[in-house]
């Protein structure tokens, strides 16, 4: 079962530490906080990114990734160890009392592919349609999740464009008072900081977060991968002793990209239909 979410530090540290290395940097070197503090630069980037993401996106996965930003800050932890010890609990009870004796918990189990994959063990159906039918749903989860991590990877490509956009319209009015040499430097500054904000908000926020999505989804499918795994075991009247082994290799490696997965699948099923 998740656990409360609670706050990433190591997004929130990242955050601080870029953003005081960068305010920190311009006071060494003899700037002011307020020389780069801009609502119409802020404005510009921010209002320019939004509505091109917002032009390019279909609106249903706007949305989504919209709620996956307090995903990027906050992280309700699920751990595959605990995800383990509860499907050695279902497989003990399995083979004590039978696999029937598990329908009355399915419908307490919170995580909805646990429960799904359950019930369609429960139900008596073949492991090799369990396999497909859950199998599926990974994937589509897998390509849910590229298509929101995809909505911030697109505002880090508009981003950097847009702060050009606001630069030049901040010298348009300086080109036409050419004349006043201290207005002219004075607006060349501030037409650059659109620039800095564009870039910054890129590579401090917008392409980590799409980063950081793609590995939270990585390990949620990782967990889902170990949960049928289990569940199949279970199905099929494995010792309990067996699918615990089975299901802590899951705990010593690292998520693997989507090919690999794949290409993992495709030779694990003549193995599992061996064993």
């Amino acid at each position: 079962m998740p656990n409360p979410s609670k706050p990433d530090f190591a997004t929130l540290g990242g955050l601080l530490l870029a953003i005081g290395g960068i305010a920190g940097g311009l006071v060494i070197e003899g700037g002011k906080l307020q020389d780069v503090v801009q609502i119409t630069s802020a404005m510009i980037v921010l209002g320019g990114t939004i509505g091109a993401v917002m032009i390019a996106t279909p609106l249903p996965v706007l949305i989504r990734a919209a709620r996956q930003l307090g995903n990027v800050l906050f992280w309700s932890t699920e751990a595959a160890a605990e995800r383990i010890e509860e499907i050695i609990a279902l497989a003990v009870q399995a083979r004590r009392n039978g696999i029937l004796a598990l329908e009355w918990q399915a419908s307490g189990i919170q995580d909805p592919f646990l429960r799904n994959a359950l019930n369609l063990a429960v139900d008596g159906i073949e492991p090799a349609r369990i396999r497909d039918i859950m199998e599926l749903e990974i994937g589509l989860f897998e390509q849910n999740a590229e298509a929101e991590a995809g909505v911030f990877e697109a505002a880090g490509g508009y981003a950097p464009t847009i702060g050009i956009v606001g630069a030049v319209l901040g010298l348009i009015p300086v080109m036409k008072n050419l004349a006043n040499v201290d207005e002219v430097g004075r607006g060349i500054a501030v037409a650059f900081v659109a620039t800095i904000y564009g870039v910054a908000s890129a590579n401090i926020f917008f392409l980590p977060a799409a980063g950081k999505l793609k590995a939270r989804a990585h390990e949620l499918v990782r967990i889902r991968e170990l949960t049928l795994e289990g569940i199949l075991g279970i199905a099929e009247g494995v010792n309990h002793r067996l699918i615990r082994v089975k299901l802590e290799a899951f705990l010593e490696r690292n998520p693997l990209p989507k090919k690999t997965r794949g290409s993992q699948a495709a030779t694990s099923a003549p193995a599992a239909a061996e064993g």
